[in-house]
């Protein structure tokens, strides 16, 4: 693990360029976009307007050998335990291909080829009959990649199923759904590794009851006593694993609703991407692999230039939704404070990551971005070729993307103190020739690895998830307060329970 003299040198780095403007890094290395730029697939990532020169880029290529950065990717692929507070190995690589080696990963790979094949059965078998829409029901990990997927990859429905989903145990979601819904013509897939998530059972539960019973009900789980106990036969259950967290499971038969909207030939398109990328972080090495260079700066920006938050803008409305998958998968494998011996990290962890799509965005947050007191580090995506023939349209778009990443950088003067652009913000933009199920799963997988990139420098596991335990067992053991048959312990939970019941 590093060390804090790793640590510290790194900070002094920082130090040393926090004053340095952006547009002189630009004028001592007119090269710059160049050689600070990565092409992987159909992503064109440029990183030139990062606050960083030779010599801070240079230690943190030393902070990654030393952190190992090269083996713990190995072991990641072949199937090693990497999860150690839980004894597992994490291989969502192996749902999409087969670049790891090891038995596991072998074996691994070989299970998801078999429920892609159940998979595709079960497609068939829905294609044949009536239904013509989809509630596919889960939360977190099990609802929002198949959801960003389906609402990003829109161009590509073939038309067959409308996908809806349910997540929120809200009773007003599943109200405002069904309403527009025909219980002959719908059917469900509950998403759940445990099939004891409180949401979705209970969302889940009103759904079974809507559609008059759980015949139109398939299952996403590990759980078949539990699914067979809701009324959902084991022939319509696909399957989980422990070995792929919610987070990471789009790959798999999580994604059977997003397989309904695109077809299984689109459906393959997005392995093939995120495969594609598994094998480019496996064998390039860190000074040209695109998610060792993204992870690097995430560490850079946050423990030597202090930046407590990112921001992550798309420049196009198909995703919309990538900032929020991006919160839940960044923050919850990086949002801890122990290291994997449980010992404190010597450094600050996760930045709070947020964002939403441009245009929108720039009149609504990008006031702070450009002029607030804080400097936060950002992601700008774009796409070159759109999928609709509106040029106009596009051209503004991408002159804003562009602009928006020059001005925050490079900044602008100005006698009056609230018309000057301070400038200095870093950011990097990532470029898609064309949103699609191949570059979509690429620009996906890239992410997980600059995040598990950022866990093993800071020798933290990026695979658990305790810190979401402790809220769902309080709101457990409320229930029966809520319900008005108990009382609270705490003080100030029972003065707001009492109030609740005087409201009723």
């Amino acid at each position: 693990m590093l060390n804090a003299d790793h640590w510290q040198a790194l900070k002094q780095h920082g130090e040393r360029l926090a004053a340095k403007p952006l547009a002189a890094l630009m004028a001592e290395e007119p090269a710059r976009a160049g050689t600070w730029a990565l092409r992987v697939g159909p992503i064109h990532a440029c990183f030139a307007r990062q606050r960083i020169d030779d010599a801070a880029w240079a230690h943190l290529q030393s902070l990654a050998n030393a952190a190992g950065l090269g083996p713990a990717l190995v072991a990641l692929f072949d199937g090693e335990v990497v999860n150690s507070t839980e004894g597992r190995p994490a291989l969502h690589s192996a749902l999409r291909g087969d670049v790891g080696q090891g038995a596991a990963a072998r074996a691994a790979a070989a299970q998801a080829r078999e429920a892609r094949d159940r998979v595709d059965q079960l497609h068939a078998q829905l294609a044949q009959g009536p239904v013509t829409d989809i509630v596919s029901v889960g939360i977190g990990g099990s609802d929002l990649g198949p959801r960003l997927a389906v609402d990003a990859l829109r161009d590509f429905h073939d038309g067959r199923f409308r996908v809806h989903f349910l997540t929120n145990v809200d009773g007003s979601a599943a109200r405002h759904l069904l309403a527009d819904l025909d219980p002959a013509r719908t059917a469900g897939i509950l998403v759940s590794k445990s099939f004891g998530t409180q949401e979705t059972l209970l969302n889940g539960a009103i759904l079974r009851d809507w559609l008059g019973g759980a015949d139109r009900l398939y299952a996403v789980s590990a759980n078949i006593a539990r699914t067979q106990a809701f009324g959902i036969a084991p022939d319509r259950v696909l399957p989980m694993w422990d070995w792929v967290g919610g987070r990471y499971s789009l790959w798999s038969a999580v994604g059977f609703a997003l397989q309904l909207a695109i077809g299984h030939d689109g459906f393959a398109r997005l392995l093939e991407g995120a495969a594609m990328m598994d094998r480019h972080v496996r064998e390039a090495p860190p000074a040209r692999n695109l998610a060792a260079w993204h992870g690097l700066f995430a560490v850079w920006n946050r423990n030597a230039l202090g930046a407590a938050s990112h921001a992550v803008m798309p420049y196009d409305q198909r995703l919309a939704l990538l900032p929020g998958f991006l919160q839940q998968l960044v923050m919850e494998s990086l949002g801890k404070s122990v290291r994997k011996d449980g010992s404190p990290v010597p450094v600050h962890t996760v930045p709070v990551l947020w964002g939403g799509a441009g245009t929108n965005a720039q009149h609504s947050f990008f006031q702070a971005l450009h002029q607030g007191t804080d400097i936060l580090p950002a992601d700008f995506i774009g796409v070159v070729r759109p999928a609709h023939g509106f040029d106009d349209s596009h051209h503004a778009l991408l002159a804003n993307l562009l602009a928006q990443s020059e001005a925050l950088a490079n900044g602008s003067p100005s006698d009056d103190p609230h018309k000057r652009y301070p400038g200095g913000r870093p950011n990097t933009l990532l470029l898609l020739d064309e949103l699609t199920p191949f570059s979509l799963g690429a620009l996906l997988a890239m992410y997980e690895h600059s995040v598990y990139v950022q866990s093993v420098l800071w020798g933290i596991n990026a695979f658990d998830q305790w810190g979401v335990e402790l809220g769902k067992k309080i709101a457990g053991e409320l229930l029966p307060a809520v319900a008005g048959d108990a009382e609270p312990a705490d003080p100030v939970t029972r003065a707001l329970v009492h109030e609740i019941r005087s409201r009723r």
